[in-house]
């Protein structure tokens, strides 16, 4: 027998696999149990042909390999490098009593290499939750395991230097692991866009300043050219950065994803995740036929989601981002496993008023029926609309913007995001007991019941449009989060009438429009 241990993944989320290995004289076979996939069914190919390379012949041997818990699905190619060490262990080529407790993740190449995979943050994560302190990995993967603290991380490039290795370790000799350039958890994250490179559109960079406050929704409809995706490109640029804990959620999906390089680092700016109208359900909310992979939703945790040209979308796809945005999580159901994926995302839509653009321009003739402008914009369907905090009508540009002065740079505009999202995780400390709320993730009930309650002279238009069947429940609540995201970023303790009236004109502008 030989014995070791590696992770598999379930979403984002890594669980402990104790990879046991039994050889046995009679029949020539290699089997592997406990419930893999297709890339698990073709590893004893792959690792017949890394030990021949090494000098192990297992192809006359009966092998038997358990990955356990054999209940839960294993995904992937990186259970080669542990299935090896077992198998080698049970020979009695690599000691067994060195690698019981050590962590293998990589692929095998047929020349005994050691290829990288993908997932190998959270899966160390998940192994240093659990006690180990030993994980073996590619070269290719070390920086990205070692943003995991608490973790030793022995990165290989050949299985023959782990053989060798571990040969030497079992004699008391020293060891000389490959050298890896050490790697700054911190990270750039490239250039951040001005907000100040947008002319005019005064009222709309007032509805991205009040998004980024408090985490609410933003519908940007306008005629082509007005600045919709610009506004929405230079959101990121006034959200504060990441904290060290959602830098390791956000860093893990792109971990999954396959999207870090050799030089992996912590993912310290939110996301910006804009997928073209094209895209499936599956691309956008996750999915897949054999292994259910991460959307774009969950791509944008922690960050920004951008729909350009909404009503271009499926409007299944559109349907589909309702319960997300409610939960800020998203579970994929199979027949055989349900996987969840984080997807705490700010939605950004923008919309031409029509399929010619020109409904809402000046001076240009609409082409459209107007049938086909009722049935374009109503691509966006009534309950998404509710929940979308801020839907604001961008104005086509005129000659008169080349004469404005410039406006106020990203930077400062931020500072102002950041010393109003400071009042609301101090206000909403004491009311609620999870992460540190904004605004936006304020239950209505804590809004409209004392101390938080307003005043019904304040609330006066918000009431009446509740009243005469304006605007829903949940659409008064959604409005009274943005007036006290108004308040706060002017100063005030509590929002009074001018903010609530405020934050219902920022509501209601499409419909004034239509």
């Amino acid at each position: 027998m030989g014995r070791t241990r590696s992770v598999g993944l379930r979403g984002v989320t890594g669980f402990l696999v104790d990879v046991e290995a039994h050889v046995a004289a009679g029949l020539p076979a290699f089997v592997i149990s406990g419930l893999g996939d297709s890339a698990v069914a073709q590893s004893p190919d792959r690792i017949k042909a890394a030990a021949s390379a090494v000098g192990i012949h297992v192809a006359q041997r009966r092998v038997t390999v358990n990955l356990s818990p054999a209940g839960l699905r294993k995904i992937g190619t990186g259970f080669d490098l542990a299935t090896f060490v077992a198998v080698g262990a049970a020979l009695g080529v690599i000691p067994g009593r060195v690698v019981e407790e050590v962590l293998h993740l990589g692929e095998l190449g047929l020349d005994g290499s050691v290829r990288s995979v993908p997932g190998v943050l959270p899966a160390v994560h998940a192994a240093a939750l659990a006690g180990v302190r030993h994980v073996v990995v590619p070269v290719d993967n070390a920086a990205e395991a070692r943003l995991v603290s608490g973790v030793k991380v022995h990165p290989v490039a050949r299985v023959a230097e782990l053989v060798a290795r571990y040969q030497a370790l079992d004699r008391g000799r020293p060891v000389r692991e490959v050298a890896v350039p050490a790697v700054e958890p911190a990270c750039s994250d490239g250039a951040v866009l001005d907000l100040r490179d947008v002319l005019g559109q005064t009222e709309a960079k007032l509805a991205l300043e009040i998004a980024a406050a408090g985490g609410h929704h933003l519908l940007l409809a306008g005629p082509p050219g007005a600045g919709k995706t610009m506004l929405a490109e230079r959101l990121p640029g006034l959200l504060p950065g990441l904290d060290d804990a959602e830098a390791m959620e956000v860093t893990a999906i792109h971990s999954v994803l396959g999207a870090l390089g050799s030089d992996a680092r912590l993912i310290r700016r939110p996301p910006f995740v804009a997928p073209h109208h094209g895209a499936s359900m599956a691309a956008v909310i996750g999915g897949g036929s054999g292994h259910v992979r991460p959307g774009a939703i969950t791509q944008a945790h922690r960050g920004v989601l951008f729909l350009d040209e909404t009503p271009e979308f499926s409007k299944s796809v559109l349907q589909a981002l309702r319960t997300p945005i409610e939960r800020g999580v998203v579970t994929i159901a199979r027949a055989r496993e349900s996987v969840t994926f984080p997807s705490r995302f700010q939605l950004v839509l923008a919309a031409n008023p029509c399929p010619c653009g020109n409904g809402w321009g000046k001076g240009l003739d609409c082409t459209c029926t107007p049938l086909a402008r009722r049935n374009y914009f109503a691509k966006i369907s009534g309950p998404l609309l509710d929940r979308v905090d801020l839907q604001v009508h961008v104005q086509a540009p005129g000659l008169a913007l080349a004469a404005q002065p410039v406006g106020e740079p990203s930077e400062v505009v931020a500072a102002r995001v950041r010393q109003a999202r400071a009042v609301q995780h101090e206000r909403w400390a004491a009311v609620l007991e999870a992460e540190p709320a904004v605004n936006s993730a304020v239950p209505g009930s804590v809004l409209r019941r004392p101390p938080w309650r307003l005043p019904a002279s304040d609330a006066r238009s918000l009431d009446r449009g509740l009243e005469h069947g304006t605007i829903s429940l949940r659409g008064y609540d959604r409005t009274l989060r943005t007036a006290w995201t108004i308040a706060d970023l002017t100063g005030l303790q509590r929002p009074g009438r001018d903010a609530v009236d405020m934050a219902l004109s920022l509501r209601t502008q499409m419909a004034v429009a239509a």
